[in-house]
């Protein structure tokens, strides 16, 4: 029977996922600005119309960027999918409504919104990846099963 068992990290393999995670994360982040930019500059659309092209471009790249270097998953692809769907279904909406009343009922910046959107995604998604989308497949592909083999060689020493 196959473990279900969420694997243990050492202190310091959670500390350098949160900085993979981070990293990458800011990357997808200037995806995700750097559409709503062009966007912004190039079109007459109103916030949520900029907003979600740019949304959606950049949680493809986090996805896949974080599943394989991150967290290290070898796990079922569209049943990750899926997860994160689930989870862009809740914050999407949300975060589409805050952002198109707060630039139009008290005219916010239109970018400090985006960053506030961002950072509030960037800790509830880290911790419903980590804990839900991959928690049981962590260090589970080919980059994974060579880290824990490294992490077994530092504990013995």
């Amino acid at each position: 029977m196959k473990d279900t068992k969420a694997p243990k990290l050492s202190r310091r393999q959670n500390i350098i996922q949160a900085v993979k995670f981070t990293i990458f994360s800011a990357s997808a982040g200037i995806i995700q600005i750097g559409t709503f930019t062009l966007l912004e500059r190039l079109t007459d659309l109103s916030y949520w119309a900029m907003y979600l092209p740019a949304l959606i471009l950049s949680v493809i790249y986090n996805f896949t960027i974080n599943r394989r270097f991150t967290f290290k998953s070898a796990n079922n692809v569209p049943v990750a999918m899926l997860k994160v769907l689930c989870y862009y279904l809740v914050i999407t909406p949300l975060s589409t409504w805050w952002g198109d009343a707060l630039t139009k009922g008290p005219g916010w910046n239109e970018y400090l919104v985006l960053i506030g959107t961002m950072l509030i995604n960037f800790i509830t998604e880290f911790l419903f990846d980590r804990f839900f989308v991959f928690g049981k497949s962590i260090n589970t592909n080919e980059l994974g099963i060579k880290e824990n083999e490294r992490e077994a060689q530092l504990q013995k020493k």
